[in-house]
């Protein structure tokens, strides 16, 4: 047997594993025991279900078409709700086509890639996932940079910065953080890793070379992916669109522009332990 198959041990395996994960999660007192379970539930329902829909939808454009939009509408709410919330979510959707369509189009325009749906669909999903991941870490670091270093940002401002690069210089270090999974990756791939195009090649027959060529395609293309859209996010953030809006020191200065400040960030212990009211004096 040179692959995977479903049966009675691969389903008892896959199950054991989801309840070892949430047990260790709740004995480890992570707070995410039920979530485990839940991400393994969704994860079995939609991969059965994506695999009958692959099945019909790789020989009509249209469908793959579809199928594509609809991964890139669930990464663009996911990684928005992780970021913020409220109508600044639909931010979240900017960074993630910034990464995703120059590349595919590179990768499809130049014939790398065979312009075919059984192609597209993994490609756009594994570059869609990616930048999912680098959007919603790159903003929840940004974004909690700015709001537990608001001084500095202030500070920043009454030295002659713009808001925007007042915010860049404070939030874009943190969150360029959220490009060293990608990196890690790439860089030990071989040596450490051997990641799921790679397996998935061999598993299914292909030879160690043509996998390997396929891996390193994908790896590289995820790897621009994913910093278009942290640049992109950080940009974003700096602007203050995940922030419903409001940005530092805006229209004012002094203490109700530290109270705009603190909404902007969505930070609020400051407003709670009377600084606001102090500053309004």
């Amino acid at each position: 047997m040179n692959s995977i198959h479903l049966s009675l041990a691969t389903s008892v395996v896959v199950l054991l594993l989801a309840i070892g994960a949430a047990a260790v999660a709740r004995l480890g007192s992570l707070g995410h025991a039920s979530a485990v379970l839940v991400a393994c539930l969704r994860a079995a329902a939609q991969l059965g279900a994506v695999s009958l829909i692959i099945v019909w939808a790789v020989e009509r454009a249209l469908a793959v078409t579809v199928f594509v939009l609809v991964m890139y509408a669930v990464a663009s709410v996911t990684a928005g709700r992780r970021i913020t919330s409220g109508p600044a979510v639909r931010w979240a959707a900017a960074p993630i086509a910034a990464g995703t369509v120059p590349v595919l189009a590179l990768l499809f325009g130049s014939g790398v890639v065979p312009p075919l749906g059984i192609t597209l669909i993994p490609i756009a999903g594994i570059l869609l996932g990616g930048c999912l991941t680098a959007t919603a870490l790159a903003g929840r670091r940004a974004l909690d940079e700015l709001a537990h270093r608001r001084g500095e940002v202030e500070a920043a401002l009454s030295l002659g910065f713009s808001e925007r690069d007042a915010a860049l210089e404070i939030c874009r270090p943190p969150a360029a953080q959220a490009l060293v999974p990608a990196l890690d990756q790439t860089g030990t791939v071989g040596l450490v890793t051997l990641p799921g195009a790679f397996v998935g090649m061999l598993l299914g027959g292909a030879g160690p070379l043509q996998a390997g060529v396929v891996q390193l395609v994908v790896l590289v293309a995820l790897l621009a992916a994913e910093a278009v859209a942290v640049v992109v996010t950080v940009e974003l953030a700096a602007r203050g669109l995940f922030g419903g809006g409001q940005r530092p020191g805006a229209g004012s200065s002094g203490g109700a522009g530290r109270v705009r400040w603190a909404r902007w960030t969505g930070w609020t212990g400051w407003a709670r332990s009377g600084g606001a009211r102090r500053a309004n004096r």
